[in-house]
C-alpha cells in the first residue's frame, strides 16, 4: 500500500495533507476552549454555532471559490489557501469578541473548501495508474481518520505544557508546513489547459458547472444519495455519542472520545482494505454494501440501547461504531475513482468542488436532524437516520445499473484516451 509514496510529488502532497489536517485538529479542540472561555454560560451554542459556519462556508464557496481561481495555477491556489489559513489560525488567539470568532473560522473554512477540491483534483494529474489513485485515495481517508484519533491527544500533550490559546499557534505551524512542502512539489497544470481543449467558461457558468455535471452524468447521480446515507449515520454518530455515553450508560466524559474512536477504527480498517478489495470488486458493489453496513448499524441502536447501563451494552455501541466507521469509508473511498472515470481532466476541479460542496450540504440537514430529533428519544432519533440513510441506499440502487450499458463504457473510455 505504502508504494506509492515513493512518488516525491505524491509524497510531498500527501505529507502536505496530514501536517494541515493535524493542525485543524489542533484548531478543532482550541476553538471549543476559546468558546469556553468567551462564553462559559452559551460554550456549546457559541461552538455549535462556529460549526454551523463551517458547514455553511463548505457548502456555499467551494464552488465559487474553485470557478474563481480557475485561471490561475493549481499550485500557487494551494499556497495561497495555505497562507490564508495561516494567517487566521495565528489571529485566533487575540480575539476577544465572539462575532470575531464566526468571521475568521468563516475564512478559514473558506480558504479550505478552495484547497482541498484543489488538492483531490491534482492527485489524478499526478498518479495515472488507477490501482495507485485507489490507495492515494485510501490514504487520504486514513488522514482524515488519524486526525479525528490522534490530533485531539496531541492537543491533551500539548496542554499539559502551554496555554490553551497556543493550540492556535500549532495549527498556524501546520498550515505553514503544508504549503512549504508544496512549495517543493512539481504540480503539473489542469488538464486541458495546454491544450486550449475548452475555453475558459465565464464565472457563472463554471461555478454551476460542477453541480451540472453531476446531475447530468449518470455514474455520478448514485453518488449525491450515497453521501446522503453517510451523512444521515455519521450525524447520529457524531452528534449522539455524547448523550449515548453521558446520559444512556452514565460513564465519565473520557469514553466518549474512546467510542468516537471505535468508527475510526472501522474506517481505518476499510481504507486499508480497499486498494486490494477494489481490485476484485466493482465500486458499486463494495459503496452500495457499505451504505448497507452502515444502515443496519444505526437501525440496531435501539436494541444495543436495551441492553441497559451494563459494560456490555457500551460494548455493543462501540461494535456498531465500528461498522459505521467500515460502511462510512467503503462509501466515501471510491468516490474519487468514479469521478476520474467519468468527467473529462479539465472539469476534475468543477467536480470536486461539486462533490466537496453537495457532501457537506447533506450533512447541513443531518447534523439539525439528529440534534432535534434527540429530544425525541435516541431510539427514534436511531430509526429515523436509519430511514434517512436506507432510503437513500435504495434510491442509489436504482439509480446505478447493475452493469453499464456499452454506450456508457464507450463513452467512459473515449474520456479516458483523449488528449489532457
Amino acid at each position: 500500500m505504502l508504494r506509492v509514496l515513493s512518488h516525491p510529488v505524491y509524497r510531498r502532497l500527501f505529507t502536505a495533507q496530514v501536517v494541515a489536517l493535524l493542525g485543524t485538529g489542533l484548531a478543532t479542540v482550541a476553538l471549543a476552549l476559546v468558546a469556553y472561555d468567551l462564553n462559559p454560560d452559551n460554550a456549546a451554542g457559541v461552538l455549535g454555532t462556529a460549526l454551523a459556519i463551517k458547514m455553511v462556508a463548505n457548502v456555499v464557496v467551494a464552488p465559487l471559490a474553485v470557478a474563481a481561481v480557475a485561471r490561475l495555477p493549481r499550485k500557487w491556489v494551494l499556497i495561497g489557501a495555505d497562507l490564508l489559513r495561516l494567517v487566521v489560525a495565528a489571529s485566533l488567539p487575540f480575539v476577544g469578541e465572539v462575532w470575531q470568532v464566526y468571521v475568521l473560522i468563516f475564512v478559514m473554512q473558506a480558504a479550505s473548501a478552495t484547497f482541498t477540491p484543489t488538492f483531490q483534483s491534482v492527485i489524478p494529474d499526478i498518479l495515472k495508474d488507477e490501482d495507485d489513485y485507489t490507495v492515494a485515495l485510501s490514504l487520504s481517508r486514513l488522514a482524515y481518520d488519524l486526525e479525528s484519533i490522534l490530533a485531539p491527544v496531541f492537543a491533551a500533550v500539548l496542554l499539559l505544557l502551554v496555554p490553551s490559546s497556543t493550540l492556535f499557534f500549532g495549527t498556524a505551524i501546520g498550515f505553514a508546513g503544508s504549503a512549504l512542502l508544496v512549495v517543493a512539489a512539481v504540480i503539473p497544470r489542469r488538464g486541458g489547459e495546454s491544450s486550449g481543449e475548452r475555453p475558459q467558461l465565464p464565472f457563472g457558468n463554471r461555478a454551476r458547472r460542477g453541480a451540472e455535471l453531476f446531475v447530468r452524468t449518470r455514474a455520478l447521480r448514485p453518488v449525491l444519495l450515497l453521501n446522503l446515507a453517510v451523512a444521515a449515520a455519521g450525524a447520529f454518530v457524531l452528534v449522539q455519542t455524547v448523550v449515548i455515553v453521558r446520559t444512556t450508560f452514565g460513564q465519565g466524559e473520557d469514553v466518549v472520545p474512546l467510542l468516537l474512536a471505535t468508527s475510526g477504527l472501522g474506517s481505518m480498517v476499510a481504507a486499508f482494505a480497499l486498494p486490494l478489495v477494489l481490485r476484485r470488486v466493482p465500486e458499486r458493489r463494495v459503496m452500495l454494501t457499505g451504505a448497507v453496513a452502515l444502515t443496519a448499524a444505526v437501525a440496531l441502536v435501539p436494541f444495543a440501547l436495551s441492553i441497559g447501563r451494563s459494560v456490555w451494552g457500551l460494548v455493543a455501541v462501540g461494535v456498531l461504531w465500528v461498522l459505521v466507521g467500515l460502511g462510512w469509508s467503503t462509501v466515501e473511498t471510491p468516490v474519487g475513482r468514479i469521478i476520474r472515470r467519468n468527467v473529462p481532466a479539465a472539469d476534475l476541479s468543477d467536480v470536486f468542488a461539486a462533490q466537496f460542496s453537495l457532501s457537506h450540504a447533506c450533512w447541513l440537514i443531518t447534523y439539525p436532524l439528529a440534534g432535534w430529533l434527540g429530544a425525541t428519544g435516541l431510539s427514534s432519533t436511531a430509526l429515523v437516520l436509519a430511514g434517512v440513510a436506507g432510503a437513500a441506499t435504495l434510491g442509489a440502487v436504482r439509480l446505478w445499473p447493475a452493469k453499464e450499458p456499452r454506450d456508457a463504457v464507450a463513452a467512459t473510455a473515449s474520456r479516458n484516451t483523449s488528449p489532457g
